[in-house]
């Protein structure tokens, strides 16, 4: 399945954040920052992640159609919703 950019914007933006948050990690651990510091920082991140991936798969699923098609797309993102929960 494939969704337009568009619709993903939200999940988009919210990766470029993450992308931000993990080069500041990397730049925490070169400075020998305070380990709870950089703990604190890794579970925004890793939370941030998992928001963008519920975003994206609550997206697919609400292109999925009733058709044949459909159900096998639905079956493939409720197995990632799984994964991430």
């Amino acid at each position: 399945m494939k969704i337009e950019a568009i619709e993903l914007k939200q999940a988009r933006d919210r990766l470029m954040r993450v992308q931000g948050q993990i080069g500041g990690i990397v730049k925490m651990i070169d400075e020998g920052r305070d380990c709870t510091e950089l703990l604190t920082q890794l579970a925004a991140a890793s939370t941030a992640l998992t928001r963008a991936g519920f975003n994206i798969i609550s997206t697919g699923m609400s292109h999925c159609g009733q058709d044949l098609e459909g159900t096998e797309n639905r079956k493939a993102l409720e197995k990632a919703f799984m994964a991430l929960a």
